[in-house]
This record gives C-alpha cells, sequence and structure tokens, in this order.
C-alpha cells in the first residue's frame, strides 16, 4: 500500500514539474531513468553485468532518428525501429555473451557494444563524427504535433511509466522469480531444471528493448543522436546511476538518474554562481569537472552507502519497527 501511495505521489510530481521546471530537462532525466532501470533489471535481478548498454541506448537512438528524418516515418513507428534495432543487437550480443559468466561475460558485451561504436563512426548513415542532426519529432498519432514541449514532455512521462510498470511487472511475475533465482543460486536453478540460459537471454533482450526505448524517445527529445550515446562511457554512467541509486530496488535506478543528470547539466552553473558569490575561482573549477565531482559520489556511495541512496533508505525503515518493538 506504501508503494502505491509513493507511485501516485511520484506520477502527481511529475505532472506538475513542467510547470516548474524546464521540460526538455526533465525529458532528459525521464530517458536516462528508463535506461537506468532497463540496466537494473538486467544486474539488479538477474545478475548480469553488462558494460555494453550503451549499443543498445546509442543504437536505438541512431535507428530512429534515420527513420524519422530519412525514411519519414511517423513518431510511433520511429520508437518501434528504435526498440527492433536494440531488440536485434541485444539478440546478437546476448547469444554469444551468455555462454560465458563473471568479468567475461561483461568483457564481451564491452568488446561487442565498441564494434557497433566504430560502426556508427564509420558509417555514412550515421553521420560519423556530425551525428545525425535535424530530427523531427512528428506527430502523435498523425493528430497531435510534437513540436511543443509541454506537448512531448508528457507523451514521454507516459513512455516512461508504461516502460517502468513492465518492468515492475517483469519482476513480480514467475518469470521474474526465476531470475531472481538464478542471481542467487545458478546451480539450484539448473537442477531444479530451469533452461538458465533461455531465461537470461530473454532478460538481455527485454533490457536491451526497453534501453532502445530509452534511446529512441531521447533522440526524439533533443533532435539529434551523437557517438556519444554509443561510447562506452555512457555505459560506465548507466553503471553508476544504478549503483548511486540502489542496485536490486525498483525506484532507485530513477533517483540515481536524476541526481546524475542534474549535476552534468546543473553543476556548472552552480559552480559559477558560487564563484561569483565568493569570489573563490576554485568553485568555478569544480562546476567545469562534472566527471571528478560524480566519481567523488560514487565513491562516498560505494564507502557510506553499499545498497545505494534507496537501498539504505528501505533498510533504515525496516530497522525502525524491530528496534521500537524491542523497547517495548
Amino acid at each position: 500500500m506504501n508503494k502505491k501511495v509513493g507511485y501516485a505521489l511520484a506520477i502527481v510530481a511529475a505532472l506538475v514539474a513542467p510547470f516548474v521546471i524546464y521540460p526538455v530537462f526533465l525529458m532528459k532525466v525521464l530517458c536516462f531513468a528508463l535506461f537506468a532501470c532497463a540496466f537494473n533489471l538486467l544486474i539488479g535481478f538477474t545478475g548480469l553485468l553488462s558494460f555494453g548498454h550503451a549499443a543498445f541506448f546509442g543504437g536505438a537512438g541512431y535507428a530512429a532518428g534515420h527513420a524519422l528524418k530519412v525514411m519519414g516515418l511517423p513518431f510511433e513507428l520511429g520508437l518501434v525501429a528504435g526498440i527492433a534495432t536494440a531488440a536485434l543487437i541485444g539478440l546478437v550480443m546476448g547469444g554469444l555473451a551468455i555462454r560465458r559468466q563473471g568479468i567475461y561475460f561483461t568483457m564481451i558485451t564491452l568488446a561487442l557494444a565498441q564494434m557497433l561504436y566504430f560502426v556508427c563512426l564509420q558509417a555514412p548513415l550515421t553521420g560519423g563524427e556530425d551525428g545525425l542532426q535535424g530530427v523531427p519529432r512528428g506527430k502523435l498519432f498523425g493528430i497531435v504535433s510534437l513540436a511543443d514541449d509541454l506537448t512531448l514532455y508528457f507523451v514521454v512521462l507516459a513512455i516512461f511509466i508504461a516502460g517502468f510498470a513492465l518492468i515492475v511487472r517483469t519482476v513480480h511475475s514467475p518469470f521474474g522469480q526465476v531470475l531472481k533465482a538464478i542471481k542467487e543460486n545458478e546451480p539450484r536453478a539448473i537442477s531444479l531444471g530451469y533452461d538458465v540460459d533461455r531465461y537470461k537471454l530473454l532478460a538481455f533482450v527485454l533490457s536491451a528493448s526497453l534501453a532502445g526505448l530509452a534511446g529512441a524517445t531521447k533522440t526524439v527529445v533533443l533532435g539529434f543522436e551523437t557517438l556519444t550515446d554509443v561510447h562506452w562511457s555512457m555505459s560506465g554512467l548507466v553503471v553508476l546511476m544504478t549503483l548511486v541509486g540502489g542496485l536490486g530496488t525498483l525506484s532507485g535506478p530513477i533517483v540515481g538518474a536524476i541526481l546524475i543528470i542534474a549535476l552534468e547539466n546543473k553543476l556548472g552553473d552552480l559552480g559559477n554562481w558560487l564563484a561569483v558569490a565568493t569570489n573563490i575561482e576554485w568553485f568555478r573549477a569544480i562546476g567545469e569537472s562534472v566527471t571528478i565531482v560524480t566519481g567523488f559520489i560514487f565513491i562516498v556511495c560505494v564507502l557510506a552507502f553499499r545498497r545505494g541512496i534507496v537501498g539504505e533508505f528501505g533498510a533504515l525503515f525496516k530497522r525502525a519497527p524491530a528496534g521500537s518493538s524491542a523497547v517495548h
């Protein structure tokens, strides 16, 4: 019941937010939050650390951008093209990677993702280093224009809620319970008769598809797609979001995405303001060094918040009733 109330309050806050905060920034946060939730489905509930999720995020972005700009497809089919591309990449990559475990699995996903990065760098369809520019937003169902930021925001919010609801349903389904069993004790899951490799591959493709939905939506929001989204650093960024927010929690990746994206976008402004207010130029340097600050946050979370922000708060609330009952 408490979770339902929390989700309801979060939706209300999301509906009010674009009237207070710049909608494009909020849409970017929603896209990365869905990306982090998709990644968390794989690592947090299946125990597979992929370091190649940028391939799905960026690959879908390029596919959706090409479908919308060059092929002239409507908004909905553009997203479908991105999701289908990410699912296909995930099927190929997952089919090769799940044959290995641990660090070997991670390195295979990284290597395959970097192969896609170099393909995007050289392919004429992607625009190379210039990226894919001028991607149109189009119309929803061919009727509602998405040129207005506020209109597009509510569409992106609906996409995020649908994607998040799918993840929640998956985690609490029998399929999700098998994934948790594989994460906790894979040999035991095998002994119970489960085809572990098939479950892993399904989880991998589902995670890739949701990451592709996030990447395709981001391309529509910003109107361009660049090599940044297929670079290995994007895979590292989504790992950071998930770990900071709370690995294996449903809302943790959302919190992590909000924190990291807010730092990337607002830290420079904060640093400049502090430099002017205090006349200390050192603050300006901090504002320009976003990676240093995010790295520091990561270190703090690893040392002090091993479960992530949401995980630690959840554990704290679980301990509170036990402590109070012990007193009485």
